[in-house]
């Protein structure tokens, strides 16, 4: 297992990792259990509640801080094809990664400076549905070349009536690739709202 760390927490990915090139950025979350006998959750959505779908994405964030390009479920590959999205999870069911990103830090464009890595949830307001609904949630780097987990940060909490999760970024850092446990969290209904964070 890899380097635990907690919210604001930094590292740096390549100082101890000499040659450390190709990352897979791991992202998971669990649907909070429904009370078999209806109770709260049935009481607002009814017996038949949609499966909680929540989608990660990658910002590239230049040197102006703002969103140069965005790597998600419906643009997997950036156009310079440092980044790479394995597809989109619907439902968050199973163990492990909900859904992956593979990152080459040595094709990452000199102009982009740090890669946000968020997560939102899908037509949350229809659904009726936000992150206090999740738990076990967490974003972890592993080397894509040896797959040794370097580093995992577990963000599960406090996230109530939360719809957009901010969880961790990756950033440039006198030479080095440095990652940093960001944990938060606010109330965008979707995507382009979050890109609008970076404007």
């Amino acid at each position: 297992m890899g380097i635990s760390l907690k919210k604001g927490q930094k590292i740096s990915l390549t100082k101890d990792n000499k040659g450390l090139s190709k990352i897979l950025v791991g992202l998971g979350w669990d649907e909070v259990k429904q009370n078999q006998s209806g109770g709260f959750f049935s009481s607002l959505f009814g017996s038949k509640q949609e499966a909680i779908d929540c989608d990660a994405s990658v910002l590239m964030i230049n040197s102006n801080n703002s969103v140069g390009e965005v790597v998600y479920f419906g643009h997997l590959d950036s156009d310079d094809g440092s980044i790479h999205h394995n597809g989109d999870n619907l439902t968050g069911a199973g163990d492990g990664d909900d859904e992956q990103i593979v990152v080459d830090l040595s094709r990452v464009p000199e102009h982009i400076q740090k890669l946000v890595f968020i997560v939102n949830i899908y037509d949350c307001i229809k659904r009726r549905q936000h992150f206090g609904m999740i738990e076990n949630a967490f974003i972890r780097i592993e080397d894509a070349s040896t797959n040794k987990e370097l580093v995992i940060f577990n963000l599960s909490q406090g996230y109530e009536n939360k719809t957009g999760l901010y969880a961790g970024e990756i950033y440039r850092n006198n030479g080095e690739w440095k990652f940093a446990a960001i944990g938060e969290a606010d109330t965008s209904t979707g995507l382009k709202d979050m890109m609008n964070n970076y404007k």
